[in-house]
C-alpha cells in the first residue's frame, strides 16, 4: 500500500521510533520531581524543549508542548485573544485556515467578537493587501497558516508579518504543514505546529509564544509548561517529536529537491493522461510534497474507493467525501472545482515506482468512475421552456448537476443559455468552474421554487 496522505499524518520516522523506545524506560516519572528518576524525565523533557525551539526559531521558555496541534491553536488564539482584550475584539484569519483556526474564530464570534476573513485568490494565497485593508485599531490578533495543508500553496507569512508588527498585532502561524520543512521567517508572535505531521508521533503539539505578546490562559492554570498547557507531559511522545523534526530537517533540501521533482511530475501528466482535470493550487510556491487536482463528471469519495483498491491512499477536499456533504472551504474560497478532488501528499523518502505506477493507475480508476455516474454520452433530463433549455438536477448530488449540463450544452445554439436547477450546495461553486473550465459564461445564481437556478451561457 502507498500511502500519499502524507498531509493528513506522515509515517512514523525511523529516528521518532528509535527515541520513543528509548525514553519510555527513562521518561516515565514526573519531571516535577526531585528524586533520581524525576531529574532524568525533567532532563529529557528540557533537551527536547532545546531542539523544538531551535528548529521554531524561539527561546526555550517560549515553548510549550500541548497534546495535539489543534490544542496548541485553540490555546494559542485564546490567550492572545484575552491578553489583548483591552486592545479590541477583532480577529483576522484567512478564508483557507485550517479547521482548528476557523473553529477558534467561531467561538470568538459567538462570544462578541468581530472576525475578517481575508480573501485568497485562485492560486489559494492570500495577498499582503487583504491583511492591511483588514487590519484595524481594535485588531487583538491575526491568524496566517504558513503553507495551506489541501493545495499546499505557501502563504506570504514574512511580509504579513511584518506588517502587523508595524501595527503592533501579534500575527499566529499555524506552521503544522511547512515546520518539518523549515523555520517560518518573518517576525510572528505566536506559532503551532503538531508532531505527526513531520513523522512524529500522534497526541504532541507545540505553541511558541514570544517574549512580549500579551498572553492570559484561558481555563483554569496548571502548574506545567508555563501554565499553558495542563497535564502531565507525555515525554517519550514529547522526546521522540523533537527527535524526529531534527531528523527530517537535516533531510529537507534534499529530500524537498526530490519530491518537487516527483510533484512536478505529476502536476504535468495528470493532465495528459486524464481528460478535464484542473490542477490547483500555486505552481511555484508550493510545499515540496503535495499536488492537488480536481476531476471533472467524477465523484471524489467514489474515486479515493477506487485508488484504495488500487493501493494508494489519497484524500479528498471535495463536496463528495463521507465526512462532509459540503465543497472544501478552501476549494470554495478559491474558486476552482470542488467535485472529484483529489490531494496526493507525498512523505518523505516515497520510492519513484510508486509515483509512476499511481499515473498508470489513475486514467482507470478516474475513467470508470466516470462511466459508473454517466459522464456526458447520452441526453440528459432537459426540457425547452421558452427560450431557455432547463435541467432538472434537482435531489441529484453533485457531480450530476454538472455532468447532466455538459451533456446538454451542445443542445443550444451559440448565445443560448441552459438553467440548471439543483438543490446541492457544491453546485454554487461546481458549475462556475465548470465554466471556467469549458471557456462557457457564467450567468449567475437565480432562486427557484426549490434550490436554485444556474445559469450558464454557452459562448463556443
Amino acid at each position: 500500500m502507498s500511502h500519499f496522505d502524507a498531509a493528513s499524518a506522515a509515517p512514523l520516522h525511523p529516528v521518532a521510533r528509535q527515541a520513543l523506545l528509548a525514553s519510555l524506560d527513562e521518561g516515565w516519572a514526573d519531571p516535577g520531581r526531585l528524586y533520581r528518576e524525576g531529574r532524568r524525565a525533567r532532563m529529557l523533557l528540557d533537551a527536547a524543549r532545546e531542539a523544538a525551539a531551535d528548529a521554531v526559531g524561539c527561546r526555550p521558555d517560549e515553548l510549550v508542548f500541548t497534546s495535539s496541534g489543534t490544542r496548541a491553536v485553540h490555546s494559542g488564539i485564546a490567550g492572545a485573544l484575552a491578553g489583548r482584550r483591552r486592545i479590541g475584539r477583532h480577529l483576522i484569519v484567512s478564508a483557507v485556515e485550517h479547521s482548528s483556526v476557523l473553529h477558534s474564530a467561531e467561538a470568538f464570534e459567538a462570544e462578541g467578537g468581530t472576525v475578517t476573513r481575508a480573501p485568497v485568490v485562485r492560486t489559494g494565497a492570500v495577498t499582503v493587501e487583504s491583511y492591511a485593508d483588514a487590519l484595524r485599531p481594535d485588531t487583538a490578533l491575526a491568524c496566517l497558516q504558513s503553507a495551506n495543508h489541501e493545495v499546499g500553496t505557501e502563504q506570504p507569512v514574512a511580509a504579513v508579518a511584518e506588517l502587523c508588527r508595524e501595527a503592533g498585532v501579534p500575527l499566529l502561524v499555524d506552521a503544522a504543514q511547512s515546520l518539518g520543512w523549515g523555520a517560518v521567517e518573518g517576525p510572528w508572535s505566536l506559532l503551532a505546529a503538531s508532531a505527526h505531521k513531520w513523522g512524529g508521533p500522534a497526541g504532541v503539539g507545540l505553541l511558541a509564544v514570544r517574549k512580549g505578546v500579551r498572553f492570559a490562559v484561558q481555563g483554569p492554570v496548571d502548574e506545567r509548561e508555563s501554565g499553558r498547557a495542563a497535564g502531565f507531559e507525555n515525554i517519550p511522545a514529547i522526546v521522540a517529536a523533537a527527535a524526529s523534526l531534527r531528523a527530517v530537517r537535516a533531510e529537507a533540501a534534499a529530500e524537498a529537491v526530490r519530491l518537487r521533482e516527483l510533484t512536478a511530475r505529476i502536476r504535468a501528466r495528470v493532465g495528459t493522461v486524464v481528460p478535464d482535470v484542473e490542477v490547483v493550487g500555486d505552481p511555484l510556491r508550493r510545499l515540496p510534497g503535495i499536488v492537488t487536482f480536481s476531476c471533472l463528471y467524477v465523484d471524489g469519495e467514489a474515486l479515493l474507493h477506487e485508488l484504495d483498491r488500487e493501493g494508494f491512499s489519497v484524500s479528498s477536499g471535495s463536496s463528495c467525501t463521507s465526512s462532509t456533504l459540503t465543497p472544501s472551504h478552501v476549494l470554495k474560497a478559491m474558486g476552482v472545482l470542488s467535485e472529484g478532488n483529489v490531494r496526493v501528499s507525498l512523505p518523505t523518502g516515497v520510492a519513484e515506482e510508486d509515483v509512476e505506477r499511481f499515473l498508470a493507475v489513475l486514467p482507470g480508476a478516474v475513467a470508470g468512475v466516470r462511466e459508473k455516474l454517466g459522464a456526458p454520452v447520452a441526453a440528459a433530463d432537459a426540457a425547452v421552456r421558452g427560450d431557455v433549455l432547463v435541467v432538472d438536477a434537482l435531489g441529484k448530488r453533485c457531480p450530476i448537476p454538472v455532468i447532466e449540463l455538459a451533456k446538454v450544452i451542445g443542445e443550444v445554439p451559440v448565445g443560448g443559455t441552459v438553467r440548471v436547477l439543483s438543490d446541492d450546495e457544491a453546485a454554487r461553486l461546481d458549475i462556475p468552474a465548470w465554466c471556467e473550465m469549458r471557456e462557457q459564461e457564467y450567468v449567475g445564481e437565480e432562486p427557484a421554487d426549490r434550490g436554485s437556478a444556474y445559469v450558464v451561457r454557452r459562448l463556443s
